[in-house]
């Protein structure tokens, strides 16, 4: 299927909601990580999200370059190319960009989206997340519905954060040593966010927090409280009727126990980030590469060592596929496998 257009993501997160599940959304930063989350996809019949952040656009535009909208760029383009290949739906988005990156990194993207919209294309991105968690609530929503509000004129949601999630990934905001009462986010605040982003005629994730740490932890080392979702959920029936709620983001999964996640799912839940362990099985299945093929991969004393091994390719598969398996947990995890909307034989 081509990458999703506006009605079709909706559609895929409408579906997720009131199923009760969640799609896995991988951060990649190469064509071979962002073709290990569409293999995952595509096996699974699980449509999905994959999003880059500005170190991981930074990273795939090269040590030559260096720029992160280029690579943002190259990377949504090879997407929008290998998705048409397959049976299921895609979005593409952008992770935690600062306020500190709006003027260099979002803005260049929504324009270049404009660009392809104003050809009859799709936009290049079908959400971009811009995390002004780090400064008070009003800023952050006084900098974020005027951007959303251009970005629902081309067919592109925006996803925002209220609460800070601590840990730290890839320069995401927080710390390890975040305080205790900034990792919740409250029912008022969720009341605010609602009313600010109903401003704008538009659709819109939301990243309310409730313990959420980013990076890798042992399992029971992150207090996760998703009854916070609920209680932010129920705040804006109360105020706003019984069709107000919220397209939830789960962000700093690792670690987590399923029962959380599970819970999350039936409070809202419609995206969880899945990086940290994908980083992690990619990582991994090079790691046993060279410790399982160390003399054929070293020219040592002499001798020539064994192409086979050394080929990039060779190893760069094994970790394509480990980061695929990955990817599938998540989608077994988060109950998305073989919900895709797309028809069947819909890829070219």
């Amino acid at each position: 299927m081509p990458v999703a257009d506006y009605a079709t993501y909706c559609k895929m997160l409408e579906n997720a909601y009131d199923n009760h599940f969640a799609y896995p959304a991988i951060n990649v930063t190469s064509e071979i990580t962002a073709n290990a989350a569409l293999k995952a996809f595509a096996d699974l019949k699980s449509d999905g999200i994959i999003q880059v952040s500005t170190g991981g656009g930074k990273f795939a535009s090269g040590l030559a370059i260096g720029d992160m909208v280029l690579g943002a760029i190259s990377i949504a383009e090879h997407i929008h190319r290998a998705a048409a290949k397959l049976d299921i739906n895609v979005a593409i988005h952008t992770d935690h960009c600062p306020p500190k990156n709006v003027d260099d990194f979002l803005i260049p993207l929504i324009e270049e989206s404009e660009k392809r919209v104003a050809a009859g294309e799709l936009p290049l991105y079908q959400s971009h997340m811009l995390d002004a968690s780090c400064i008070p609530l009003e800023e952050n929503m006084a900098l974020s519905v005027p951007i959303f509000e251009r970005m629902a004129k081309i067919g592109q949601m925006i996803e925002v954060e209220a609460g800070v999630v601590g840990g730290e990934e890839d320069g995401a905001s927080g710390s390890e040593d975040t305080p205790a009462d900034k990792l919740y986010t409250t029912p008022e605040d969720m009341v605010y966010v609602y009313e600010q982003m109903g401003k704008v005629d538009g659709k819109y994730m939301f990243a309310a927090t409730f313990g959420n740490v980013h990076g890798a932890y042992k399992p029971g080392a992150v207090k996760l409280r998703p009854d916070i979702l609920k209680q932010g959920q129920d705040a804006i029936k109360a105020k706003f009727g019984d069709d107000a709620k919220f397209w939830l983001v789960f962000h700093g999964g690792s670690g987590s126990a399923k029962s959380d996640i599970h819970e999350t799912l039936d409070y809202g839940v419609v995206k969880m980030n899945v990086d940290t362990d994908c980083q992690y099985a990619f990582t991994r299945a090079l790691a046993d590469h060279f410790f399982a093929n160390y003399d054929s991969i070293l020219k040592i004393d002499g001798e020539v060592g064994n192409k086979k091994f050394y080929d990039p390719r060779s190893y760069l598969k094994k970790g394509e596929e480990a980061m695929a398996n990955r990817v599938k947990e998540a989608c077994e995890d988060l109950r998305a496998v073989g919900k895709t909307l797309a028809p069947v034989g819909a890829g070219a």
